[in-house]
């Protein structure tokens, strides 16, 4: 009985493999399109400097003073370069592997969320090219990772591997939003509301480090919202008791052969069911 189960429960590696060269195409697209975006020097400073008069306008809490709290604690700083630069997209990508594993109906979903975001924000980037915080150094910022590593960016000149003007929208901050969001949409329970900490994690230390400015995170979360609104998540699916469910999409029905109906799911057998 065992083995009757064992083909619903195999991951369709094929399938996989496919899924794994889409992401790869959109990184590649990603970190091409920020290269391209890149050559637009006085007029990231000319709306660095727009922008920034636009937030005191609305009353926006001062960045640098965000900072100057979190340079009072040099251990402190170094931890939020840390999660600056490797929790972005280590983050996403175990979030993505685990909705394909365990939820395929929301995992199509938060790939095509993300995909969709992060193709809006290379518009922007290119539309509107913007220095981000660290680099105004005459408005009282400083690059914590330059000075108290880890770097993640060398000079804007000699770095070839990444657009350092394009901080509006910040993908850091939408990113992390969709995570808590897809954590939240495809699973039940209390500890799922947990996944919120990593976008505010995420948009205090954008900002004390200085890569990116209020609005960039607001644009991105507003962008992101938009998204949702228009490519609305599938409803959760209450897991069996080993919290597993099986998306009869992409697997045969064990006993018939053929494929099952789009979107239907199955429990995994029970230790019981297995035994027998």
């Amino acid at each position: 009985m065992h083995s009757a189960f064992a083909p619903a429960l195999q991951i369709p590696w094929r399938r996989a493999g496919k899924e794994l060269l889409l992401i790869a195409v959109l990184f590649a697209a990603y970190k091409l399109g920020r290269v391209l975006a890149a050559d637009h020097v006085a007029t990231a400073f000319g709306n660095a400097g727009r922008l920034w008069e636009l937030e005191r306008a609305l009353r926006l809490p001062n960045e640098a003073r965000v900072q100057d709290w979190l340079l009072n604690e040099p251990g402190a700083v170094r931890a939020a370069n840390v999660y600056y630069k490797f929790a972005h997209f280590p983050v996403t990508a175990v979030f993505l592997v685990w909705l394909y594993l365990r939820h395929p109906a929301h995992y199509r979903w938060s790939r095509t969320v993300l995909a969709v975001l992060t193709g809006l924000a290379l518009v922007v980037h290119f539309a509107v090219p913007l220095a981000p915080p660290r680099m105004l150094g005459g408005l009282g910022f400083v690059d914590t990772g330059a000075r108290y590593g880890p770097a993640v960016y060398g000079s804007p000149e000699s770095d070839q591997l990444a657009n350092q003007f394009a901080a509006m929208p910040s993908l850091h901050v939408g990113w992390s939003v969709l995570v808590a969001v897809g954590i939240i949409a495809a699973t039940r329970g209390p500890w799922r509301w947990l996944s919120v900490a990593h976008p505010v994690i995420t948009t205090f230390v954008v900002v004390a480090t200085a890569n990116h400015y209020w609005l960039d995170g607001i644009v991105a979360t507003v962008v992101l919202v938009v998204t949702i609104v228009t490519l609305r998540p599938p409803k959760p699916v209450a897991p069996d008791a080993h919290g597993r469910t099986v998306d009869l999409a992409t697997v045969r029905r064990p006993d018939a052969g053929e494929a099952g109906t789009p979107g239907e799911r199955v429990p995994a057998p029970s230790r019981d069911t297995a035994a027998a």
